[in-house]
């Protein structure tokens, strides 16, 4: 067998092995030394292949399929600082557990450590931030190696796709000739049932005695909270609901948890909990005495203060299989369970006997948040009141993707109860503002529409992104917040302490007109100055198709003041209702 097909049979192989498990889409940057990948899977008519030339941004394109569609993609690179680029985007699918499949092409082996051009190490390039790495034998296609091909691909999608999900990397070092031969015969098995490697993985689960042992803890105390933070399993969000509604105690939902969407009962759901506990006098009110937290630590970063000033809480942390997921550093119990398993045991168990009145407590404190969060006395736009627009716009059964700093702060505040059913993502993992609109994007291929919310900052930064809505015509609309710089940094210490250089550092004003980006990338721009001229915007964009950008510009200072406002105002309201002094 001569090396032209040795490299053939090897390489289709392994590409049909990935779809035998599951494999759907793969992200192409292109390149020379990947050229047996790229071809090879461009020749494989049952995985879609994505092109993206940035690196950086097709990574973090990949991810945006993995968020959205729940299963693994793969990305192929060539050899040298293109496998870098994967970096910050594999970072961010280890902390968020994403799977991804990173094939790597290098040069061979006789090529590494001899200053060859376009090599570098790349053995253990991503280091902890994959769960396994492999380096593949060259190619020398003998009947055993047809099976070790196979068997790594298998073990590939297997080892990203179980929990804790994250990437695996696959380094391919290749020989010169390049370009398969794709007319030899018998490449592909599609028509196999199995894949090389079947994985069964039952869900872990506390026994009778364990939970008893659980539920007699819980009915010592009076006061609980179950929170749900980002977390993506429907199954376990049902029965996170069933119990808080059987205990009858307040769920504090994270707006990346899924459970402030959709038709399911909200009645115990406390949205506004995060404008609730801005205010240390408002945090005092309510003194809890456990908490049970499924899912990743919330977004609301008052929720996290709240948990640290009250060391008293005793703590449960649900990981669905290990992990230890606890910022706070207080002494807590970490439960390894699957989360709908670990509800439905605790259910079964008697209702404990609970201080009824504070579900009651945190249902007026909701209600009270939200009438003022709700109240909008201006036509001047303020960015709080343009997520309740988007809210109420948004068409049903659609995604919305959201930036990092204060784009998803003000999700977690003004992002209401609602009976549509919107899935909402964000890189929550490592909370970058690098590639958000690559990762929306990436959302993009598998829903008709996405509703991207970000900062100027985060759009600047990833504009690389935008070539995909042009290239393969996807629908989004970017909600584009421009207060000329870093927004949140102008809620930190730093802004309020007259420090020396802040703008240069820290408000970063840049000055640019956007509508040339959108322009470059053949999209539809306005920047409306209104609230009316808003809406229009916004409703004409769900009629357009691919890329509209809505650019909104704010002020950075005035922003600050218009939170402060709210949130001292709600302090107030909250303070008025409720008697300190019978807090204990």
């Amino acid at each position: 067998m001569n090396h032209t097909e040795s490299l053939t049979r090897y390489v289709t192989r392994f590409v049909d092995e990935l779809y035998q498990n599951g494999l759907r889409d793969v992200v192409i940057s292109p390149g020379s030394r990947s050229t047996p990948l790229a071809l090879s899977f461009a020749a494989f008519p049952s995985i879609k292949h994505w092109v993206n030339m940035d690196e950086r941004s097709a990574a973090f394109f990949a991810l945006g399929i993995a968020k959205q569609t729940k299963r693994p993609v793969a990305l192929v690179c060539t050899s040298g600082t293109a496998a870098a680029n994967y970096y910050p985007a594999i970072i961010e699918a280890f902390y968020s557990r994403v799977p991804l499949l990173v094939l790597t092409a290098d040069r061979p082996h006789e090529l590494r450590d001899v200053g060859a051009p376009q090599a570098i190490n790349q053995i253990h390039l991503y280091g902890d931030y994959v769960k396994w790495f492999h380096d593949m034998s060259l190619p020398e296609l003998t009947d055993q190696q047809g099976t070790y091909v196979r068997g790594k691909a298998s073990a590939a999608y297997k080892t990203a796709n179980t929990a804790n999900r994250a990437a695996v990397q696959v380094n391919f070092p290749f020989r010169e000739p390049l370009v398969p031969d794709f007319t030899l015969e018998n490449l592909w098995c599609a028509d196999k049932d199995t894949p090389h490697l079947e994985v069964n993985q039952g869900k872990k689960q506390l026994s009778k005695e364990q939970l008893t042992a659980l539920h007699n803890q819980f009915s010592t105390m009076q006061k609980g909270i179950i929170v749900c933070g980002p977390m993506e399993d429907q199954q376990a969000q049902k029965e996170i609901i069933a119990l808080a509604n059987a205990w009858q105690l307040p769920l504090f939902a994270d707006p990346l948890s899924q459970l402030r969407s959709g038709d399911c009962d909200k009645s115990n759901v406390i949205e506004s909990y995060d404008a609730i506990l801005k205010h240390k006098q408002t945090r005092d009110l309510f003194k809890p005495d456990f908490v049970i937290r499924f899912g990743a630590q919330p977004v609301s970063k008052p929720y996290t203060l709240w948990v640290k000033e009250n060391t008293q809480i005793v703590h449960y942390v649900v990981e669905e299989a290990e992990g230890y997921r606890e910022p706070i550093g207080h002494q807590s119990t970490v439960i390894y369970a699957d989360p709908q398993l670990f509800c439905e045991g605790l259910v079964t168990n008697p209702v404990p006997h609970f201080d009824q009145q504070w579900l009651k407590d945190w249902q007026k404190g909701n209600s009270i948040a939200k009438e003022v969060l709700q109240k909008n006395t201006t036509q001047v736009v303020t960015e709080g009141h343009v997520v309740q627009f988007i809210e109420k716009i948004i068409p049903d059964n659609s995604t919305f993707f959201v930036g990092n700093s204060m784009a998803i702060r003000d999700v977690d505040t003004f992002w209401f109860n609602t009976d549509k059913q919107i899935r909402i993502l964000a890189n929550r993992g490592a909370n970058g503002i690098d590639g958000v609109t690559s990762s929306a994007l990436g959302a993009a291929t598998a829903v008709d529409r996405v509703t991207l919310l970000l900062g100027d900052l985060s759009f600047f930064h990833d504009q690389n992104g935008l070539f995909m809505t042009k290239h393969y015509s996807l629908n989004i609309t970017i909600v584009l917040v421009n207060n000329n710089g870093g927004g949140i940094f102008s809620f930190l210490p730093q802004a309020k302490q007259e420090v020396e250089h802040y703008e240069e550092l820290f408000g970063t004003p840049m000055d640019l007109d956007f509508s040339h980006v959108v322009t470059l990338y053949q999209g539809q721009y306005s920047s409306p100055a209104d609230w009316h001229a808003f809406q229009t915007a916004l409703e004409k964009s769900y009629q357009t198709e691919g890329l509209s950008v809505i650019e909104l510009k704010t002020n950075r200072i005035d922003n600050v003041a218009w939170h402060e406002e709210k949130w001292q105002t709600i302090a107030r309201h909250l303070e008025g209702e409720y008697d300190v002094s019978n807090r204990k």
